[in-house]
């Protein structure tokens, strides 16, 4: 039974002054200009506002009631209230007006509200028409269950089942790919006494091979027959391409041989079948004869006949005869689709024939022909840059542009990639303008990414030629993909510390941190000079204590520029730290540095940090000039700290010239501080050192003075050599207490 059409004409027996009352109820209520602010456009402009004259000559053209009452529905939730309109729209209903009414609703729950609530309210007693359009809206919107209730309910409202409801929803069952629920609608016609056709037979094969059931389709075929239905072109046709779908192709040619046994003719659709078939196995010169045999009967190749020969070419690696195929269409006057572009394009970028694809490709542009696949440019991407041919590869991008195809940030990559090899720079700037302008790596429908590769060599030549912020608003793009490339990072740190923006890079050594990207030593090291040369010796070393934290060896020339900048900036502290990290990680280079700054932390009085850094010196092997920083001392009046190092050295019986005892004791005893030359000089005695110094006399003269009589006897009898013994230990005792 033939399908009803789109719509349907109907007759409303309305009194003219009921229709007017009713109409500017709803005029008033809901304003039909709002609603059509947010309709498709052809209704925007079949509506024509009310303050627009109409010209002469013409009457408008009234709105359907139909579609006043999809509108109605489209921009209202579902009430009473709705309902209530909507009966004051149309006080009686028709068969006509509700199918209209069902095939323009927009939504499938609107139908099928506005199908539930006529037929309860008692406005309509539901045809066979009205249930079959329900039918048809549920099974496109995959609503299936109630399509079948709808169905299996039928008979309970007085209305007969017939064929085609139940082929439409065994249809909707295997779009929706339920395969099993489809079989049971067909098994069930039999139970309810619905006569099974051709028509449902059909619909029931397409099914079920749709999901590879070539063995239940020969049951039923069988079943089919000895039911006494014979089979038609079509039916064969959809048993052909299931079996070549399924791969079954012995039994597809078995079919194919009976169908012609029982009296019918192949037409253009089995000859596509077979051809698309004999491609899959790459059996392409039986699908040649098949091509030639379609034309000697008269059958005019369709342009699926040639796009299906040319994907079989194409598979098995003769493109030539697929570009003759597609010449000789052209000839007939067949014009290829999208499909066949997209069959052919590959092949042509898979045998190096990039001439060919970029002229496919023009004239696509011009015709203004999608492909199916986009993928499809990323390969002519690739090929035509292969090639060596940049020019054309760019023009692959404008022909995506042209043709409305959302572009990638892959596709920018492979560009930006390979006019980075061919140094041409400038180009893949411009590409990487459009990326961060147009925000293309952020967008989460992108499927291509860019890769390394591509982005890495442009960072890279960005910061080394003074562009680093740009490249850096690029590659935070790429961050808030979850891009976390150290090459990139450390590109970006080098940049700005090239640039003479330390403080950037530092921002980005953060960075790294927190996401634990593994750190470069050469990026550490340009960050470090950078700060030296902007005058900001503390951040150098922050840096610097930064790299050494991330397990990264400074060479000796890093630690000796931070010593050397934090040393005249007068940071002597901080540069011993420095230097207690150098030594502390085997650097026992410039020497002549660390003597100046424990130099200087003995004359400022870091008496104590100075004689740890000479311990920690001293255990590494590393040889201590401690004559040289007495000398000074003492020549500097520095007698505290002179006094605290040479004890130092006594302690640890380091080889200390007689020269620089005497210095210290001198600058003690001229200082006043005769408890001190006392103290020390017992000790040096102890070890063996002097006992013929020129100012001993002097000493014990200034200790009877100031009272330290005892002192100075034990003083006098150690240089008699009376009473050493007792001596020695007695005024070991006092030095310790004198110190």
């Amino acid at each position: 039974m033939a399908f009803l059409s789109v719509s349907k004409p109907y007759h409303l027996n309305l009194k003219p002054s009921r229709i007017s009352i009713h109409l500017h109820f709803f005029t008033t209520t809901q304003d039909p200009t709002q609603d059509l602010n947010n309709a498709p456009p052809q209704q925007q402009e079949q509506h024509v506002p009310n303050n627009r004259r109409t010209p002469r000559g013409k009457t408008r053209n009234p709105e359907k009631v139909e579609d006043i009452i999809c509108r109605m529905m489209e921009n209202r939730a579902w009430t009473t209230r709705l309902q209530n309109s909507i009966r004051a729209l149309v006080p009686e209903f028709d068969h006509a007006l509700v199918y209209n009414a069902l095939h323009g609703a927009k939504n499938s729950d609107h139908a099928l509200q506005f199908f539930r609530w006529v037929e309860r309210a008692g406005l309509i007693h539901h045809d066979r028409e009205a249930h079959l359009k329900i039918i048809q809206i549920l099974g496109r919107a995959s609503k299936l269950n109630h399509a079948r209730c709808i169905l299996l309910d039928m008979p309970k409202k007085g209305v007969e089942w017939d064929e085609d409801l139940f082929v439409v929803l065994i249809d909707s069952y295997g779009k929706a790919g339920i395969v099993q629920e489809a079989v049971k609608i067909f098994q069930k016609m039999e139970e309810l006494g619905v006569d099974r056709t051709i028509k449902s037979y059909d619909a029931f094969f397409k099914v079920i091979l749709r999901r590879g059931r070539y063995m239940m389709a020969k049951r039923y075929f069988n079943k089919m027959l000895s039911e006494g239905i014979q089979p038609t072109r079509h039916t064969y046709n959809i048993m052909l391409w299931g079996f070549f779908l399924s791969l079954r192709f012995d039994t597809a040619n078995r079919f194919y041989e009976d169908m012609k046994t029982r009296g019918i003719s192949p037409d253009a659709v089995t000859y596509n079948t077979m051809i698309n078939g004999y491609t899959r196995f790459k059996r392409m010169k039986e699908a040649e004869k098949l091509f030639v045999e379609m034309k000697a009967k008269n059958l005019a190749p369709t342009v699926i006949s040639y796009t299906t020969m040319i994907k079989g070419y194409v598979a098995v690696e003769q493109v030539d005869d697929g570009l003759r195929l597609f010449e000789e269409m052209k000839s007939f006057g067949i014009k290829p689709n999208a499909t066949t572009y997209s069959t052919l394009l590959p092949g042509l970028c898979d045998a190096g024939k990039m001439t060919e694809a970029k002229t496919i490709l023009k004239e696509m542009v011009e015709r203004y022909i999608a492909p199916k696949d986009n993928s499809i440019f990323i390969k002519l991407l690739n090929s035509q840059c292969k090639s060596g041919d940049l020019n054309a590869a760019a023009d692959v991008l404008k022909a995506m542009i042209r043709l409305s195809i959302p572009t990638e940030a892959g596709h920018y990559g492979v560009l930006i990639e390979n006019f980075c090899k061919a140094n041409e720079f400038d180009r893949a700037i411009k590409l990487l303008d459009k990326l961060v302008e147009k925000e293309i790596v952020l967008r989460p429908e992108n499927s291509l990414d860019i890769e390394a590769n591509a982005y890495n060599p442009l960072i890279q030549y960005l910061c080394h030629h003074g562009q680093t912020g740009k490249a850096e608003v690029f590659f935070r793009q790429l961050m808030k993909k979850g891009v976390l490339d150290p090459t990139a990072f450390n590109n970006l740190i080098r940049g700005h510390a090239k640039e003479g923006n330390p403080g950037l890079g530092f921002e980005i050594l953060k960075i790294m941190g927190r996401r634990g990207v593994p750190k470069d030593a050469d990026a550490y090291k340009l960050l470090i000079e950078s700060y030296l040369r902007k005058g900001e010796p503390a951040d150098a070393k922050t840096a610097l204590d930064s790299m050494i934290e991330d397990g990264l060896l400074p060479d000796s020339g890093i630690f000796k520029s931070v010593m050397e900048s934090l040393f005249e900036d007068g940071r002597i502290q901080t540069a011993s730290r420095v230097m207690k990290s150098m030594v502390e990680k085997g650097v026992k280079e410039h020497m002549d540095l660390v003597s100046k700054i424990l130099e200087a932390l003995l004359m400022r009085g870091h008496v104590e940090e100075a004689l740890g850094r000479i311990e920690l010196l001293m255990q590494n092997g590393c040889a201590i000039n401690l004559d040289s920083l007495l000398s000074i001392l003492s020549e500097k009046g520095k007698t505290i700290a002179a006094l605290k190092l040479l004890d130092f050295g006594l302690e640890r019986d380091c080889s200390i010239d007689v020269s620089s005892y005497e210095k210290v004791l001198d600058a003690l005893l001229t200082a006043g501080k005769t408890l001190n030359a006392y103290s020390i000089l017992c000790k040096i005695m102890e070890k063996g050192g002097i006992t013929n110094w020129s100012s001993l006399e002097d000493l014990i003269k200034s200790l009877n003075q100031e009272g330290n009589t005892k002192q100075a006897d034990i003083l006098s009898r150690m240089i008699k050599g009376g009473a050493a013994a007792s001596g020695n230990k007695k005024g070991k005792k006092q030095a310790t207490v004198a110190s």
